[in-house]
């Protein structure tokens, strides 16, 4: 087994918290072609541990785009801050939905960095996004 490979009872749980949607961008995971990985919000690389506290549910396409990243431009001030992370920071303190809920707008300069870093609003999601609430599934009702 690699020496970051997570035990199935701790993904479970990682996934059970999250309802199995992603805790960065909020995709839900019972509509993706593809099973979410468990990130590592604090990558090992960088000291990061494979508690619970420091694991996140996400879509393939944030984890992706996180990669190793815990710090990215804020898109206003151009400034580095950290990235939004789900275990100790409220989503709903950083991110809000349009009126349209399509798009994720981030309303600190975490929040705007991480939509930025993480393609949050990228044109695949926005569409999907617009199709579930039409279909009343979305937005999922997360804690925040």
């Amino acid at each position: 087994m690699p020496s970051n490979a997570l035990p199935s009872e701790l993904r479970r749980f990682v996934k059970l918290r999250a309802n199995n949607n992603c805790e960065y961008c909020r995709a839900l995971g019972s509509f993706s072609f593809h099973p979410f990985p468990v990130d590592h919000i604090i990558p090992v690389s960088k000291g990061g541990s494979s508690d619970h506290s420091n694991l996140a549910n996400t879509c393939q396409f944030c984890n992706g785009s996180k990669f190793d990243k815990t710090e990215a431009p804020d898109p206003v001030t151009g400034e580095m801050v950290p990235l939004f992370n789900p275990r100790n920071q409220p989503w709903n303190e950083h991110f809000l939905w349009s009126e349209d809920f399509t798009k994720i707008i981030g309303i600190t300069p975490i929040g705007r960095a991480t939509v930025s870093c993480l393609k949050m609003n990228r044109d695949e999601a926005i569409n999907l996004r617009a199709a579930l609430h039409d279909f009343g599934v979305h937005p999922p009702d997360l804690l925040s």
